[in-house]
């Protein structure tokens, strides 16, 4: 029988996919559903925790030509 879940769909390229299952490893409360290689079905009130895991992640990999002058 088929069951309802309540839950937001989430659509992103394959690495922020990946960058989410990172996330959902550490805590394993996050996804509900892994449909396709772009769109998860996510606890619908996990979202801003994601938004905010998603910044946090992703400006470890910005490149700041300011903080090389700074450590020189």
């Amino acid at each position: 029988m088929a069951r309802a879940r309540r839950g937001s769909l989430i659509q992103c390229d394959p690495s922020i996919k990946a960058l989410i299952m990172q996330i959902d490893a550490e805590r394993s409360d996050i996804i509900l559903e892994e449909l396709d290689d772009t769109h998860l079905l996510v606890d619908p009130s996990k979202v801003e925790f994601i938004k905010r895991e998603l910044n946090r992640l992703l400006s470890k990999n910005i490149y700041n030509p300011m903080d090389e002058d700074e450590n020189s």
